[in-house]
């Protein structure tokens, strides 16, 4: 996937090229979606294209000139009302409404990616933002904790602001459960370096702990651009680089545990959009029946909890489709195709509809969408709204 440039409030930065911008009819939200794919189709063959620099963070989104020196566009997230993405043509898009503008009034504003999975990554990126930003402004409706379980981090777009790439070198910890099927088997066995201090392992310069890997012969020159370190990989290297120290038999290890954040690969990123990790279940079903037509929540069965399942956003409403496993390929319930892994499963059913009763949709809505430029007159409303000031829009 490339290099991605962070600072360290978070703010996550990727290039694409900015095709333009149109107006959204005001209706609901299915015909809107239903617009938006016509539209996009329209402009797929597109020429006229300018490369610019995308800045995502819950904040907002701003579009900078390919060498990051000019603001071309910028939105307040609570003004961006959902994300979409087109693979078939490497097109992402976001919907939201210019200030100065009647509040019914809505643009769409595309962009096309080098290809489908940059594509996929810009509104997996997004759809994120979103799901922070809702963590952020309903802290009562966060995943609860089991009772044992060590304290969690508040929710980031990224770990520590270090590039996603330094990230997957120095960060060597993740969730239990992050980017697993309900289900799957956990090891059990406690790791042999604990770490006592959530940030202990960023005490270190990521440029030296590269310099490190490199002279020790642990890492190749470059190898930690690749956006493609794996958790195995992650694990691997840490061991290498810290050998584990004698510890006394009095010693009670303390593990790290992160928070639902924009993780460090795509796999990561997918599966915590998905799941919407960090809110809890009940609160994510209420918000996919709110959602578009086609989105889904991956989430334990309902009946058998060991199992993984999708929850489906269809005409008919909220369906939950068990995801089987057969010969260590998966499939979903009712389906006759196989596949190798979860993402490639849902990015075949997000193109072809199969057996199911529409095709599966990577468009999101941000719930926390307010429709109007001020809702409120009270002093908190007030600072909120100088603080986003700095969100306009140029089209």
């Amino acid at each position: 996937m490339g290099e991605t440039a962070a600072t360290e409030d978070g703010t996550v930065t990727r290039s694409a090229e900015y095709i333009g911008s149109f107006p959204v009819d005001d209706s609901c939200l299915d015909e809107q979606i239903e617009q938006l794919h016509t539209q996009l189709k329209s402009l797929k063959n597109c020429k006229r294209r300018r490369a610019v620099s995308l800045k995502f963070s819950i904040k907002g989104v701003k579009v900078y000139n390919e060498d990051e020196t000019t603001l071309l566009m910028a939105h307040a997230l609570r003004r961006v009302s959902l994300s979409i993405a087109r693979l078939s043509d490497s097109q992402f898009a976001f919907v939201a409404h210019n200030p100065g503008s009647p509040d019914t009034q809505l643009y769409c504003h595309l962009f096309k990616a080098r290809h489908a999975r940059a594509a996929q990554f810009l509104n997996l990126l997004l759809c994120r933002c979103f799901q922070l930003c809702y963590l952020e402004r309903h802290p009562e409706e966060a995943q609860s904790e089991s009772p044992g379980d060590s304290p969690v981090r508040v929710p980031s777009l990224l770990n520590h602001g270090f590039p996603l790439s330094v990230s997957a070198l120095v960060s060597f910890r993740r969730a239990p459960t992050q980017g697993l099927l309900p289900g799957a088997k956990v090891s059990s066995t406690p790791s042999p370096d604990p770490v006592s201090n959530p940030d202990e392992v960023f005490l270190t310069s990521p440029t030296l702990v590269r310099k490190k890997a490199i002279r020790e012969k642990v890492l190749r020159s470059g190898a930690y651009r690749s956006f493609t370190c794996t958790p195995v990989k992650q694990r691997h290297l840490q061991d290498r680089l810290n050998p584990p120290q004698d510890k006394g038999p009095d010693s009670t290890p303390v593990f790290r545990v992160r928070a639902p954040s924009l993780a460090e690969t795509e796999e990561a990123l997918a599966h915590a959009v998905w799941s919407w990790a960090g809110i809890s279940s009940d609160s994510s079903s209420s918000l996919l029946a709110e959602d578009v037509l086609g989105s889904y929540l991956l989430c334990p069965h309902p009946k058998n909890p060991s199992i993984g399942s999708l929850l489906i956003r269809f005409p008919s409403g909220l369906v939950t489709l068990t995801i089987g496993t057969s010969k260590g390929k998966i499939f979903l319930e009712k389906c006759h195709i196989f596949f190798e892994s979860l993402m490639a499963l849902i990015e075949h059913y997000t193109q072809f509809r199969g057996e199911l009763e529409c095709p599966l949709s990577c468009a999101r809505v941000n719930h926390c969408y307010e429709w109007e430029e001020n809702t409120s007159t009270s002093p908190r409303s007030q600072q909120g709204s100088k603080r986003n000031d700095k969100y306009q829009c140029w089209v």
